[in-house]
């Protein structure tokens, strides 16, 4: 009780402390894939723990919006202070927008787990501590990331907020397919970027949090990724609230809130 307690004080006062950032532009010389938006900029915000409390994680964010615009507050900055209050660096990307050309947003995440590897000395991480998270589309960018990129771009473990997972017809978001695979992608890229079927033994450990009405992403998609991560014995947690709906984000109005973050901040601790 002390400790929850002692995390709803940490929460419900984490906007009095703001926290500078450092914002750093992901391809100065310019992407290697353009969408055609030369206004459309990819970039990262860099928040870091004291470095007295630093532990070495790191957790690269991902926010949500269909493929077609960012939740950047509530699924992205608001965040800061929670990680960075346990000694964990928060990195919150804007990635493209995919515009007809599929593979941008990945790139872009990618781009942002490489460049916290290339820093991990300045910037006090443990490379071999370095996460992806994501929410609604962004969440199914964090499980791209999590299922198919490799070398210094991969991640070691995965946070996922009422995820898009699939690409399949009926089980999907439509919106989000749409903006990513256009209107009639083939059969191959349909199963190429369903991301439950493409879970491996190498893919990392997750904690996957949503609510049980959420009209807009089924639960379906957290429930058959669930299933693929178990299936291949990969370490998984899965916590599906009763109500909620979609998007709560770190809003404090989410009826389920505190005991989602406590949740979170004991899954952290476990590995």
């Amino acid at each position: 009780m002390k400790q929850f307690f002692l995390l709803a004080m940490m929460l419900l006062s984490a906007g009095a402390f703001a926290q500078k950032a450092q914002e750093i532009n992901l391809w100065p010389d310019g992407p290697r894939t353009s969408n055609g938006d030369p206004e459309d900029q990819a970039k990262v915000w860099v928040y870091l723990p004291d470095a007295k409390k630093a532990t070495g994680r790191a957790v690269v964010c991902c926010p949500g919006g269909g493929y077609q615009h960012l939740a950047m507050q509530h699924e992205g900055h608001d965040w800061a202070p929670f990680f960075t209050g346990q000694g964990i660096a928060l990195i919150v990307v804007k990635y493209r927008m995919p515009h007809g050309h599929y593979t941008v947003p990945q790139e872009d995440a990618d781009q942002a787990m490489r460049l916290v590897r290339s820093n991990a000395k300045a910037w006090n991480i443990n490379k071999d501590d370095v996460g992806i998270m994501g929410f609604s589309a962004g969440g199914h960018l964090a499980s791209t990331v999590a299922t198919h990129s490799t070398g210094d771009a991969a991640p070691n473990f995965q946070i996922l907020f009422y995820p898009v997972i699939s690409m399949e017809q009926g089980i999907t978001h439509q919106g989000s397919r749409d903006n990513l695979l256009g209107k009639k992608p083939k059969r191959k890229l349909l199963a190429e970027y369903s991301n439950e079927q493409c879970v491996t033994k190498h893919t990392p450990r997750a904690f996957i949090a949503l609510a049980n009405d959420d009209r807009s992403v089924s639960p379906i998609n957290s429930i058959s990724y669930y299933e693929a991560l178990y299936s291949e014995k990969v370490p998984a947690s899965l916590h599906i609230y009763p109500t909620g709906g979609h998007g709560f984000g770190i809003r404090q109005s989410f009826a389920s809130h505190l005991e989602m973050m406590t949740e979170l901040r004991s899954w952290l601790r476990s590995f």
